[in-house]
């Protein structure tokens, strides 16, 4: 693809799957002006420049009918939009949902990731391999295709899969735990294949539940039953209390953030009410895209409704009027849900113009991702809203000031939103009397892997590492537990020594080691830690954006090294490559431009250093 158009033309599904998105090509420009800040307002005349914004919702359009993006397809997206062909190939090449060579309609992607590796995955692939054929391979008589898959999200029902069937009827399926015979089923049936069941969270029904207690107990699509439940009761204190008074009420809270760095969430809600400039917009981080996590998931599919209500609290304190919630493509009942939330509170009133009868106004846009760890980096997150490659901004400037088209933008993952709920419920300085001093509120956990019961559970910070274990059930079937990883694939192993080791932002910084995004999966005497060292380091190769040396180069050659200790063939002596791989994660760490880069070596460093993996090769 280069910066001129090709002589293919689009075909009819593909010509009409764009203009139904894009409606009917405008006859020319109307006039007045255009900003790109104004761009998420485009519709109608206004010039299809300012449309660019709409590039990834289109390429889904696409997607979902044909079930890859063509030639002829990317030329007609192309001049809808006014947008370079070489600049459009490279955002639609950016994404692994964009397929830009032609595939079945139906594809079966099956997690190969830790959580499911560790629980069968890789047994189970290489089943499918002898049963249906190589991955990638077009099966005939089915006129489909399965391929491997990084982390889904579903490690609380591992091993598990995602059934994407394109066409008139497009349809997604996330299922699990799924065996050889239920994927073998959805390549040949698609949606008529019966998939298991999802089973309730294990602390369903607990009394003493914050931010899990509507989950899996009340009906997640009906409003009257959420609003029975407490629901829009935190938005009225909202209201009453004022912009300043949220603000005030969060910060006393010691509310941090859930996402993983723990910035202080009043501080940055106050930030970006303090901006002159506006607009102002509000954006619900919910691409959780960190193996081993899914808690974020489980809210939205279970909770929509507070997801809602709270992002429209952060508007009315930090004075936004338009926000978005940028979804993890592969989490099709979380859209649905939450598509189900937004309709039905602007159709009640609790969202859109006149907010409960105020002069407050407020509305939400989804838009849905299309496999990029990296759009979980708060500022590629903009980019790919904007119809850009989803790569991460320099900072500064900082988002509060310069986000979202260029404007102060208030960004925050779905857990640390949800907080804001019980914040307002109780009071922020009731709410600082939970937990620790230093780590308010509950947190939620992502328990998987060797675990007897995995699942979300919710507990006070200052829970140790050991009762949250036992809670679970402890390691499956009574096997000894080997190592922790804590934190996701970007955080730290840590041993069985480490079990009475409180669950808090300072004792974990103590203790050199990170909560993370709330990840906790066990692995028992069985586990081959070398080759999840060598997936974990095979995942961060697949999803560096490229953008930045250290990065691209970085974990590259991290996942060389790993992939040879894996299989017992070092260049050299193990001693030399352990001094290697050293270097390479300071390179990384020091010159990255962002996080990916930063922790991709985090895993590595501590199975070597607090599990001695590859300790005993080198002296010996």
């Amino acid at each position: 693809m280069d910066l001129r158009f090709h002589d293919t033309p689009p075909t009819d599904a593909e010509r009409e799957a764009v203009d139904a998105f894009l409606g009917e090509p405008p006859d020319g420009w109307t006039g007045g002006p255009r900003e790109a800040r104004d761009a998420h307002t485009a519709a109608g005349g206004q010039d299809a420049r300012d449309q660019r914004h709409l590039l990834l919702p289109v390429l889904h359009a696409v997607q979902e009918r044909v079930g890859w993006i063509s030639p002829g397809a990317l030329n007609h997206i192309c001049r809808r939009l006014t947008v370079p062909p070489a600049d459009a190939w490279g955002v639609a090449t950016f994404y692994a949902l964009f397929p830009t060579t032609e595939r079945p309609p139906r594809v079966v992607h099956v997690c190969d990731d830790i959580a499911c590796r560790d629980r069968g995955g890789e047994a189970l692939c290489a089943a499918l391999e002898k049963e249906v054929g190589p991955a990638g391979a077009v099966i005939p008589d089915a006129n489909a295709t399965w391929m491997r898959s990084p982390c889904l999200g579903l490690c609380d029902h591992s091993p598990a899969a995602f059934l994407t069937q394109a066409g008139t009827e497009p349809l997604e399926r996330l299922a699990g735990p799924i065996t050889t015979g239920d994927v073998v089923s959805m390549v040949h049936h698609g949606p008529d294949a019966p998939l298991p069941e999802r089973v309730p969270i294990p602390q369903a029904g607990d009394p003493t539940l914050r931010l899990l207690r509507r989950v899996d107990v009340a009906d997640p699509t009906n409003l009257d039953e959420y609003r029975a439940h407490g629901g829009y009761a935190p938005l009225r204190r909202a209201l009453t209390l004022g912009p300043v008074g949220v603000i005030r009420e969060v910060t006393e809270s010691k509310l941090a953030g859930r996402g993983g760095a723990a910035f202080p969430t009043g501080r940055k809600w106050d930030a970006v009410a303090r901006q002159p400039a506006r607009p102002h917009y509000v954006v619900c981080n919910a691409d959780e895209s960190e193996p081993g996590t899914f808690k974020d998931r489980v809210l939205m599919e279970g909770d929509p409704f507070a997801v809602i209500e709270a992002m429209t609290i952060a508007a009315f304190a930090t004075g936004a009027e338009q926000g978005f919630i940028y979804l993890r493509g592969e989490y099709p009942v979380a859209r649905e849900r939450l598509h189900h939330a937004i309709d039905t509170a602007r159709d009640r009133g609790f969202l859109g113009d006149g907010i409960l009868g105020t002069d407050f106004s407020f509305d939400i846009e989804i838009r849905k991702g299309a496999g990029a760890y990296i759009c979980g980096e708060e500022t590629a997150i903009f980019n790919s809203i904007e119809g850009y490659r989803g790569e991460p901004r320099n900072k500064p400037p900082f988002p509060v000031e310069s986000g979202l088209f260029g404007c102060p933008t208030l960004i925050n993952n779905v857990e640390t939103l949800v907080n804001v709920l019980e914040v307002l419920r109780i009071g922020g300085p009731a709410y600082a009397t939970i937990g620790t001093r230093g780590s308010t509120g509950t947190r939620l956990f992502c328990l998987s892997g060797s675990v007897t019961r995995p699942g979300v559970y919710e507990v006070e910070h200052g829970t140790t590492l050991r009762d949250l274990v036992t809670r679970a059930g402890g390691v499956a079937d009574g096997r000894p537990l080997q190592a922790i990883l804590l934190g996701g694939a970007a955080g730290s192993f840590v041993t069985p020594a480490d079990l009475d080791l409180p669950l808090t932002f300072e004792d974990v910084r103590t203790a050199g080691v990170t909560l993370g995004s709330g990840v906790v999966m066990l692995f028992d005497d069985r586990a081959d830690l070398p080759a999840t060292l060598a997936r974990i380091a095979a995942f961060f190769r697949d999803e560096s954006c490229g953008q930045c040396v250290p990065c691209r180069v970085g974990t590259v050659r991290q996942q060389e090294v790993l992939a040879r200790l894996a299989v017992g063939r070092p260049h050299g002596s193990v001693a030399t490559e352990l001094v290697l791989l050293d270097n390479i994660a300071r390179a990384m760490k020091d010159a990255s431009i962002c996080g990916l880069g930063q922790t991709a070596a985090n895993a590595v460093e501590s199975a070597i250093t607090r599990l001695g993996l590859y300790r005993t090769e080198s002296a010996s």
